[in-house]
């Protein structure tokens, strides 16, 4: 059984914003710099630069749910699946992000990425709310 942690933050806009801006990959450097340096579609499929090299990126399609659930297939092959979901919270939005465990990942690599992935929901926040 692989563990999942659900990393989230609280934004004061409309999901609607939310989602459009988090929903367009272009836009994950600004919010995920750790990660991604460039995003761009390539033949119909989201590239991506990062430290680990090129990735690709395959989101979900348009929705009215706030699903924002993505593979991210990295240069060895190796695909990730990661849930992603913005919902209406009172008057803003909550995104939330399962971080799941990778095998012989320690417990100090799983704090680190979950608070990477933390780091970046504040990011999208930021940028969200005009900070």
């Amino acid at each position: 059984m692989t563990e999942s942690r659900h990393v989230s933050t609280y934004i004061a806009r409309s999901v609607a914003e939310v989602y459009a801006y988090a929903a367009d990959p272009v836009n994950l450097p600004a919010w995920a710099p750790g990660l991604l340096k460039s995003v761009e579609k390539v033949d119909g499929q989201w590239v991506a630069e990062s430290d680990m090299g090129r990735i690709l990126l395959d989101w979900a399609p348009d929705n009215a749910f706030g699903v924002l659930d993505h593979h991210v297939t990295v240069p060895s092959g190796e695909t990730f699946y990661n849930p992603m979901r913005v919902t209406a919270l009172g008057e803003g939005s909550e995104v939330v992000f399962s971080v799941r465990r990778q095998a012989g990942m320690s417990d100090e690599e799983f704090d680190r990425d979950c608070a990477a992935v933390q780091a970046d929901l504040d990011a999208l926040r930021d940028i969200l709310e005009g900070r």
